[in-house]
């Protein structure tokens, strides 16, 4: 077994050298190549004659040295495990599928037969179409020409035509004996075709007669069907084809190995440029290049120090390389290997010309919002879905791209669960979301002053909601809630009031960017994006400019799912898909306007961010998906608010600001105060607002602030010295002060 100093041989022969006081006084260089030499010879080298003398040092060794002074060989001759054992290697290993994907899948089994079927009978339709409207004339038109060509070519196999060229070749060439043999040939070809012509001719002449004088209707109807058929086909010119194909098949290149090793090199990576010009291939195939779904999928382990990133960087040169559309060559990472595990999937289309994709619940009765909700599909065909429980949504992009159709999808999905409480905002006024104002507690549509105070006030109440239903879930017994956090159990007990809630606030930038409302709805809504989410309150955004005026950087940095079609640059990629997602290699930027209008980057709904194309749904679609859930609400009792014509005002709440209320029932003479004195306090300002707080609550209320509690010594009512935990008044100002722009206020 190797001993654990051996690893250090090397350094410690060198520095004991060093020190050794037979070695030269002044500095000298080492050979390297000598003293890996030395590791294998003896341990008590003869020493050097040619050495000065020098002065004696003390035979203690250093405390960095070894006990003996030998060399210690840094690479082992001795053979050691160079890793796990063959059973360990056989259970680590991955195991490829029997069935693919899309026979384990009943989804993707039923798509597959339906795509089948639906080839099929395009294909049958379109040429039952085009029978009597297209062939039928098109052979009729062409009889006659194909009733000559059958003459013409009859008349020449009788006379022997075909043999002509051959015999005046040898008539020229002078070769008689040939041309003798050729005309003898001729000659009796002639006379047993000539017979056969005239006996076909009197036979052909007698059916006509039959057909035309004595046949029955039926069969001279059948005889000129068979006749028009037949001379039409005959009659057909060669680049004229009677049917065209009702499906024009797209020939894609192959991807092999060669073609993905040169493209590679092309993208400007070093390490993968220069093994190839030394006749390498620069990377590693993992396993056969493979079909998988509507293209083919390569797993490539990238050189030494080369990411998955460094790839995704340069997408356009690899679409070059590979010479397909950009919007067919999609890399990606492998989020269980390594950094430089890249899977490089290649698509037979753009994925800009898949069409409209249909959504999964179009045509469904109802949803469960505790499930995912179905969202678009990815390069793959794959479909993706979107979790809402538990987590806030962001979308962003230019004008254009499909923004406001995300949002739908994602409304839609909520308004089919009966259970869940819809609060609608469209900022933009040009009536989106019109459809499920049906479905909604809460709508508004609207650009002007009054509408943004609309979506600002369901901030403010949003907030209060939190508030509530942290108390109540603090009271619920640990059987029923042992996470502390919404389940489909607890939402089901309509008598707690614990249902999901969803906001959506559509073109957000209007409400967080305006002069007057817009400071207190980013407070309201950060404070609900970083609490709600475990209490069943959802926040939907979505915005057209994602600046820090527009979107606050304390909702943008704490949103769980994001989404971003086409987005103008670096900064606002990352206000939407997270700090260095640009530098990562996730890039909105890279879509094409209006051609990718509908594919973005979704990060966090799966492990990875993934390129998504969402499902559409048109005006019309979504009025159907509306009316179906204003029936099921119905049925089950959960229409509320504007849905049953209720005004404004009576499902408003009061209007508070923490804060301010804080600093009310803290004077500036307590310095420092317990959060349970606080808590009682402010159930004393405002009973319909803070009426059962505790202490944990004002903790929680305060903490988005970036007010912190510490301990706080006190004495009780009762007299006793104790340290609770509280609050300095000093961060209670400073926060207010950072809050207003105005560091001096008190």
């Amino acid at each position: 077994m190797k001993h654990p100093d051996d690893d250090n041989e090397l350094f410690n022969r060198l520095e004991a050298e060093m020190a050794d006081p037979a070695a030269p006084s002044g500095g000298e260089v080492v050979d390297l190549g000598k003293a890996r030499t030395a590791r294998g010879e003896s341990a008590d080298p003869a020493p050097d004659p040619s050495a000065d003398s020098g002065p004696s040092q003390s035979a203690d060794p250093e405390p960095t040295e070894s006990a003996d002074g030998r060399p210690t060989p840094v690479d082992s001759t001795v053979p050691t495990v160079s890793g796990p054992g063959v059973i360990d290697r056989i259970k680590n290993s991955k195991r490829l599928d029997v069935f693919p994907a899309w026979l384990k899948s009943g989804a993707e089994f039923r798509e597959a037969l339906g795509w089948l079927a639906g080839h099929a009978w395009h294909t049958v339709a379109f040429h039952a179409v085009r029978v009597p409207v297209v062939y039928l004339p098109k052979l009729a038109w062409r009889a006659p020409r194909g009733a000559l060509n059958t003459l013409g070519r009859v008349g020449r196999w009788s006379v022997d035509a075909e043999g002509e060229a051959l015999r005046q070749y040898t008539a020229t060439n002078e070769q008689v004996d040939e041309y003798l043999k050729l005309s003898r040939q001729r000659d009796r070809r002639v006379r047993l075709r000539m017979i056969l012509t005239v006996l076909g001719g009197l036979f052909a002449l007698a059916m006509a007669l039959f057909l035309v004088y004595g046949a029955e209707p039926v069969t001279q109807l059948i005889a000129a069907a068979v006749a028009v058929l037949g001379f039409g086909l005959a009659g057909a010119p060669a680049d004229a084809p009677l049917a065209t194909r009702a499906v024009i098949k797209t020939e894609v290149q192959k991807l092999t190995s060669d073609i993905v090793v040169k493209a590679m090199a092309s993208i400007g990576i070093g390490q993968i440029a220069s093994a190839v010009a030394k006749g390498q291939d620069g990377i590693k195939f993992v396993s056969p290049i493979t079909r998988e779904g509507p293209g083919w999928r390569a797993d490539i382990d990238l050189p030494l120090g080369v990411t998955v990133a460094d790839v995704a960087d340069r997408r356009s040169r690899l679409a070059s390389g590979l010479r397909r559309p950009l919007g067919c060559v999609w890399p990606d990472a492998d989020p269980n290997e390594h950094e430089g595990r890249l899977i490089l999937w290649v698509g037979d289309r753009d994925l800009s010309k898949t069409g409209i994709v249909k959504w999964q619940l179009a045509s469904a009765r109802r949803h469960d919002i505790f499930k995912r909700n179905p969202f678009g599909i990815d390069p793959r065909g794959r479909a993706q879905s979107v979790p809402m429980i538990q987590h806030n949504i962001l979308i962003g992009s230019l004008p254009g791209q499909g923004k406001t159709a995300s949002v739908r999808v994602l409304a839609c999905g909520a308004a089919l669960d009966p259970s869940v409480e819809l609060w609608l905002h469209e900022n933009k006024g040009t009536g989106d979301l019109d459809s499920l104002e049906c479905v909604s507690h809460r709508f508004v549509s609207g650009i002007d002053d009054d509408s943004i105070k609309y979506a600002a006030d369901s901030l403010k109440l949003l907030r209060a909601e939190v508030m509530r239903r942290a108390g109540v879930i603090k009271k619920l017994p640990r059987d029923l809630c042992p996470d502390k956090r919404i389940t489909r159990s607890i939402a089901d007990k309509r008598s707690l009031k614990l249902w999901p809630l969803v906001g959506v606030f559509d073109e957000c930038q209007n409400l967080f960017a305006h002069p007057k409302y817009g400071k207190q709805a980013g407070d309201d809504a950060e404070f609900i994006i970083k609490l709600g989410r475990a209490l069943g309150v959802i926040l939907i955004l979505a915005t057209q400019r994602p600046d820090k005026d527009s979107l606050p950087t304390g909702i943008s940095g704490n949103v769980s799912i994001r989404f971003a079609l086409k987005v103008a640059g670096q900064v606002e990629n990352d206000m939407i898909l997270g700090r260095s997602a640009y530098k990562n290699g996730v890039r909105a930027t890279s879509f094409r306007p209006e051609i990718d209008a509908g594919n973005g980057y979704l990060a966090g709904a799966t492990a990875l961010p993934v390129v998504v194309r969402t499902a559409y749904l048109d005006d019309n679609a979504t009025h159907a998906i509306a009316q179906r859930a204003h029936a099921l609400r119905k049925a089950e009792g959960t229409l509320s608010g504007h849905a049953l014509g209720e005004d404004a005002e009576s499902t408003s709440g009061p209007s508070y600001d923490l804060l301010a209320d804080v600093a009310a029932v803290v004077p500036p003479s307590e310095n420092r105060v317990w959060n349970e004195r606080i808590a009682a306090r402010l159930a004393e300002l405002r009973p319909e607002v803070y009426g059962g707080w505790k202490g944990e609550n004002v903790t929680s209320a305060l903490k988005p602030h970036g007010i912190k509690t510490t301990g706080v010594a006190g004495t009780t009512d009762d007299g006793e010295r104790t340290t609770r935990r509280g609050i300095a008044r000093d961060d209670l100002t400073t926060a207010i002060a950072e809050r207003d722009g105005n560091r001096g206020a008190a």
